[in-house]
């Protein structure tokens, strides 16, 4: 079994053609604008939308665990003591209780992946395979997992970091097409300010899949504070042409938050309200920084 936060359909951002996503859950970045930061954690979490509340007090009674008590006439939950059992979900008048985090055998999930193949063979799609951090997952199952797609024709693609044991990758590159990599950037303090962790694991890891031959799309989430300079941007171009890495495309992936509104409903802090997307202008002036440096397949989104 695995945790699963996600399994999205039509998707045609996260690979070539349509395709559906499978989030895992689990990841060992903390990027300050995660979209998806109910798949951080690696076990079951409540996800509860307290400003919808209307205090009716019914998840109280029907919480095992104590962990549901009533402050200002709105429900409040200790997660120290709630174990995301989902007693509560049922009770909630409102509907907004939820489980992040349910588990599929692989046979489920092969077996609801293929309910669109018929759109995967007529777009050029498949699977992909995200997150949290689907490379550091229960590799024997994600390795059994993309064996399956492999041998019934489903092409897999791997959205991932990066940060994780070079060893789970090797497990299954003989049958993933593609991987979305990113590089976020190239100063390692300001890696590890945003992304809660130095760059050295995936830099050594993408430089290992590009010797290994494997498909991989570099993608780079743009943001002003972060990368949104010609300085940074220039430094991604110089190592992936001093590593010779052999990129099919290049994504820049301007910022969004749209995934803030999730944070307050696991407990969290949003901590990237003060980011920026650059402009239109900055970002194909981007495009062309790449293009003139020899790549070029390079795309805004995607």
């Amino acid at each position: 079994m695995s945790l699963i936060t996600d399994i999205q359909k039509y998707s045609i951002h996260d690979g070539d053609g349509i395709r559906t996503t499978v989030f895992f859950k689990g990841c060992r970045l903390r990027c300050v604008w995660c979209h998806n930061p109910e798949t951080q954690s690696y076990k079951k979490e409540l996800l509860f939308d307290q400003e919808k509340c209307v205090g009716c007090g019914a998840c109280v009674a029907a919480c095992p665990n104590g962990a549901v008590s009533m402050q200002d006439a709105k429900a409040v939950t200790d997660r120290s003591k709630c174990t995301a059992c989902g007693e509560c979900i049922d009770y909630c008048l409102q509907n907004i209780r939820e489980v992040a985090g349910r588990e599929y055998s692989v046979s489920e999930l092969v077996k609801e992946l293929r309910k669109d193949e018929m759109f995967y063979e007529e777009s050029g799609g498949g699977v992909t395979l995200s997150g949290g951090e689907v490379m550091t997952a229960d590799m024997d199952y994600v390795e059994e997992l993309v064996k399956q797609l492999h041998r019934i024709g489903i092409s897999v693609t791997i959205d991932t970091c990066g940060q994780a044991p070079y060893k789970n990758f090797e497990r299954i590159l003989p049958y993933v097409d593609t991987f979305l990599y990113d590089i976020k950037t190239m100063d390692n303090e300001v890696h590890k300010a945003y992304m809660g962790t130095g760059s050295e694991l995936i830099l050594e890891n993408l430089e290992k899949l590009n010797k290994a031959g494997a498909r991989i799309y570099i993608r780079i989430p743009t943001i002003k504070e972060v990368n949104g300079t010609d300085e940074s941007m220039n430094a991604i171009i110089a190592y992936l042409q001093e590593k010779n890495i052999h990129a099919a495309q290049v994504n820049l992936l301007p910022y969004h938050n749209t995934g803030s509104g999730k944070y307050q409903k696991a407990g969290m802090c949003y901590e990237g309200s003060n980011l920026h997307a650059p402009d239109q202008e900055e970002m194909n002036h981007f495009v062309e920084l790449f293009q003139q440096a020899g790549f070029h397949n390079v795309k805004i989104g995607g």
